[in-house]
C-alpha cells in the first residue's frame, strides 16, 4: 500500500514539475503579448526578432534580462509612450532606435528595406515595436516580400507580426510591387 502511495506522489510531483516548466517557458511567437512576457518573466526572439505594442518599464526590463540588444520604436514622435522610452532603454543598456512610421504612406517598400537595413546595423535579438504589433507587422511583411514570399506567405507573416487594420494597405503595396 505504502508504494503505492509514493508512487502516486511521484508521478503527481513528476507531472506538477513539468507543468512548472512549461509554465516558464519563454514566449517564442513573433509578437508577443507583453503582459505574458512580464507574467512569465522571459521571452525568445523569432530569427533574431520579436514584435509588440508599446512596451511598458517591465516588459523592456524582461527584454533586457532575456539578452535583447537593441529595442526599434516604429511610433510617430509625437505618439504618448508614458515614460521616457529612449532613455529607459538606454539606461538598461540596449539602443534605442527611433524609425517613425506615422502614416500609411511610410507603410511602404522603402521604409521595409529601412527596418532591414536597421535590423542589420543593430545587433540582435531586436524587440521592434509600435503602439500596437500593426504597423510592425505591416513592415514584416513587405519585408518577407522582398525577401522572396510571395504575397500569401508575406501576409501570413505579417499577421503573425501583428498586421490588423493596415492589412488592405499592405494588399495594396504588394499589388503595386517593390520599385
Amino acid at each position: 500500500m505504502l508504494r503505492r502511495i509514493s508512487a502516486v506522489v511521484m508521478l503527481a510531483l513528476a507531472f506538477g514539475a513539468g507543468a512548472q516548466e512549461a509554465d516558464l517557458a519563454p514566449v517564442t511567437s513573433l509578437k508577443v503579448d507583453l503582459e505574458q512576457v512580464v507574467r512569465l518573466g522571459t521571452v525568445a526572439p523569432v530569427d533574431g526578432i520579436t514584435a509588440a505594442g508599446q512596451p511598458d518599464k517591465a516588459a523592456l526590463e524582461v527584454f533586457t534580462d532575456a539578452g535583447y540588444a537593441t529595442v526599434i520604436d516604429i511610433r510617430a514622435e509625437d505618439e504618448n509612450r508614458g515614460f521616457e522610452e529612449a532613455a529607459f532603454v538606454e539606461e538598461l543598456g540596449m539602443h534605442y532606435v527611433a524609425f517613425p512610421i506615422d502614416s500609411e504612406d511610410d507603410v511602404s517598400f522603402d521604409s521595409a528595406r529601412k527596418l532591414d537595413e536597421l535590423l542589420q546595423q543593430y545587433p540582435g535579438p531586436v524587440l521592434v515595436h509600435c503602439a500596437s504589433g500593426n504597423r510592425v507587422g505591416a513592415l514584416i511583411a513587405l519585408r518577407a516580400s522582398l525577401n522572396g514570399a510571395d504575397d500569401e506567405q508575406a501576409l501570413a507573416l505579417g499577421r503573425e507580426g501583428g498586421l490588423t487594420r493596415l492589412e488592405d494597405v499592405v494588399k495594396k503595396r504588394l499589388a503595386e510591387g517593390a520599385q
